[in-house]
């Protein structure tokens, strides 16, 4: 695939995914701004935080989560499902229900339970049955406006909640940190867009090693739901298999796996997701287990880039994996914005 060819990502991009990841500095912006302007609860001193989502709504929540793990003195935890664990209840309970398109049916669930349990709620979405349930309910509602798949707005689920923790001091005010973070992803288009050549463009490089192979993203720390959101979008823009490990765990278990079957092995394309901000065990973890998977015949790579704090850190590699799976997508053919097989499957749900 020659990727410096512009003439076929359009005829093959029918529906503009480039158009949404370059939109992604301008949306986290506006996600910030949108949630100055909105009701937050009063002062309340919560237990704990529980946000409630799937798919593209719950990877902002798990991004957040990762970060505020040092800043917040409140547990955050991501619940993907439809029960809210027993210990969730009353008002110093937080539940924020995020759906995309307001009609998750997992996060309806949640929504009633929180509701019948008289926790603090918070709903997120750009309308659906999510807004009518709120409204009638006298519960607080943040809207926001995007027509697109869930995971392109990546910008709208973290933003929102992270001017959300900002405001109800949950983390140190952010303000100067979302300017900078999108300073920073912009400056990143002059090394991973289309524009730049493959030979300077390190999101072409990955993606052009992807080809033909299964990639694995590994992260850590505060990379650990970034490497998911790489797995994700290699499911949905490229539509191909993808998987993610994080660290140290992959090393009480994965290493073991790197023997059978041995003809497997060279299909495989492990990309780890560095980070100088990392624990300096886990910094040597990764040198150790990236010679493994080396050792053992199976391509592999590490990403580190040029970051000024743990957040521009998280945005660029978040960028960076969208522009990969972007280009994998064009180079499989296929139009990265679609996802039938989902479409299909969820339709065969409500029947």
């Amino acid at each position: 695939m020659d990727f410096d060819n512009f003439s076929k990502f359009e005829e093959i991009d029918q529906a503009n995914m480039l158009g949404e990841i370059r939109y992604l500095p301008k949306q986290l912006e506006t996600a910030w701004e949108m949630g100055l302007q909105y009701k937050i609860p009063e002062k309340v001193n919560f237990d704990q935080i529980t946000i409630a989502g799937m798919g593209g709504s719950a990877i902002g929540a798990d991004i957040i989560g990762g970060y505020t793990n040092d800043i917040s003195e409140i547990p955050i935890r991501v619940l993907r499902g439809y029960d809210l664990p027993r210990f969730v209840n009353g008002e110093r309970s937080l539940v924020i229900c995020s759906s995309h398109s307001g009609n998750t049916e997992e996060t309806l669930s949640v929504f009633n339970q929180a509701i019948s349990r008289k926790c603090t709620v918070i709903a997120i979405s750009t309308g659906g049955e999510l807004e009518e349930r709120a409204n009638m309910t006298n519960t607080i509602f943040w809207k926001f406006q995007h027509v697109g798949q869930p995971r392109s707005a990546i910008g709208f689920s973290f933003g929102l909640l992270y001017c959300l923790f900002s405001r109800m001091s949950i983390i140190p005010d952010q303000k100067k940190d979302i300017e900078q973070v999108s300073n920073s992803l912009n400056n990143s288009f002059n090394k991973w867009d289309t524009a730049i050549p493959a030979v300077q463009n390190l999101a072409k490089r990955i993606a052009g090693q992807s080809i033909g192979r299964t990639p694995i993203f590994f992260g850590a720390e505060h990379l650990e739901p970034v490497a998911m959101r790489w797995k994700t979008q290699a499911n949905e823009l490229a539509k191909t298999i993808a998987g993610f490990e994080f660290l140290p765990e992959a090393n009480h278990n994965s290493l073991a796996g790197l023997e059978f079957p041995e003809e497997m092995l060279q299909g495989f394309y492990v990309i780890f997701l560095n980070s100088r901000y990392y624990h300096e065990r886990n910094k040597k973890r990764i040198r150790l287990t990236a010679t493994e998977y080396m050792v053992s015949g199976v391509c592999t790579d590490q990403v580190t880039l040029e970051a000024k704090s743990k957040l521009d850190e998280i945005w660029q590699m978040i960028l960076l994996g969208d522009f990969v799976t972007y280009y994998l997508a064009i180079a499989y053919q296929v139009d990265p914005t679609p996802i039938e097989r989902l479409d299909s499957f969820k339709q065969a749900m409500r029947d």
